[in-house]
Order: C-alpha cells, then structure tokens, then sequence
C-alpha cells in the first residue's frame, strides 16, 4: 500500500530515530502521519511487546515469539494501521512483518511456513509500499545499542553476535527477494547522510518535493 512504510534492520541501526525524524519532516510537509511501532502501536499489542523484548533471553522459543508478534500485529492492524490508511494518513511504522520473518525466522531458526501463512493470513493486503531496511554491521550496531540504554528492553540485544550476524543475512535476504518493495540503506554513515538518503526515497511516495 502506498501511503504505508516500514523501517527495518537489526539492533542499533537508527531506525527509531530515522522514522521519528522523518515523521516530523513529513509533517512539516503538510503531510498527515501515523508514527507507530512494533511489537506495540495499539494497547493490546504494547501489552504483548513486554513480553516478547523483556526477560531473559530463552524465555520463549522462536515459534513461541512468531506467535505473540502476530497476535500482537492482528491487534495492530485493526486499531491503528488500517484505520489510519482509510483515512488517507500516511503510516510509518518502525518494524513490521519483516522484522517476524529475520528474528524469528533466519535468526531464530523457526518455522518459515508458518510465518507465511500467518502473513497471509494477518496482513493480508495490507503490505508496505516501500520497506527501508537499515543496515550496519552488527558488532557496531550491537555497540550503538548497548550506548543508547534502552532499559530492560535488551532481551533481543542479549541473543550474542552469531545471532545477530544471522539476522543482518536475514533482512539482506528478504530486500533481495522483495526489490520492488525494499531499499537498503548503509545507517553506518554520519546520520544526515542516512537521513538524505531516506528522504529521497520516501518523498517521491509522500508526494512531497
């Protein structure tokens, strides 16, 4: 869907900050925007992402996590992203379906089938326009996050470097399958720069100069 982006990327990538940033400059704009975010953007879903990003480490296997993420994004869907297409806004959303398919699925080791048939079924239609996965080496990206100090919130950042390396593989696999819909960005440059770079691939979508 046109007016729905979603940013990618694995632990450190800037995407948080990018999608605030761009939300702000596309309002600025003129534009009406949705922020939003995943696990989360609704209260049933913020319910379930305290249980999927807080905890230790093996608290829920990989089949375990695909399920809370979809139950959490059906939730999503229904109460914020649909409603906020309709109403002609666009939608930035800091992860989504991908993010399900390289965690859980490349990283993780879970079941692909069954993160296909849960996207067929919970997403349906309602698939991003253009996905901007953020990519970074994941030593420094791991570095950047532990810097940040996200709390209690670092159960995914715990999973150790093989995992995250996995996961880097994972969205470089998904943007290769998916070029229409996905653009890679290098986020290990100065952040005006990734900055720019997203600007330039969204404004066209927005309709904004």
């Amino acid at each position: 869907m046109a007016g729905f982006i979603t940013f990618e990327g694995g632990e450190g990538t800037g995407k948080s900050s990018h999608a605030r940033d761009l939300a702000e400059s596309l309002r600025k704009a003129g534009k009406a925007v949705v922020l939003t975010r995943e696990p989360g953007g609704a209260p049933g879903a913020e319910d379930i992402r305290a249980l999927l990003v807080t905890g230790t480490v093996g608290r829920w296997s990989p089949q375990a996590e695909t399920l809370l993420n979809y139950a959490a994004r059906e939730s999503h869907l229904r109460e914020t992203i649909r409603p906020a297409l309709l109403r002609g806004e666009l939608v930035l959303c800091d992860r989504f379906m991908d993010s399900t398919r390289a965690y859980q699925g490349f990283a993780g080791g879970g079941d692909l089938e069954l993160i296909d048939a849960l996207e067929r079924k919970i997403v349906g239609a309602t698939r991003p326009g253009l996905t901007l996965i953020l990519d970074v080496d994941p030593e420094l990206g791991l570095k950047r996050a532990k810097g940040r100090g996200g709390g209690s919130e670092d159960r995914f950042e715990k999973k150790g470097l093989e995992f995250h390396r996995k996961l880097r593989e994972g969205f470089l696999t998904i943007a290769a399958q998916d070029p229409q819909r996905c653009r890679v960005i290098d986020s290990s440059r100065p952040y005006a720069a990734v900055a720019e770079d997203i600007w330039r691939e969204v404004a066209p979508l927005a309709g904004v100069a």
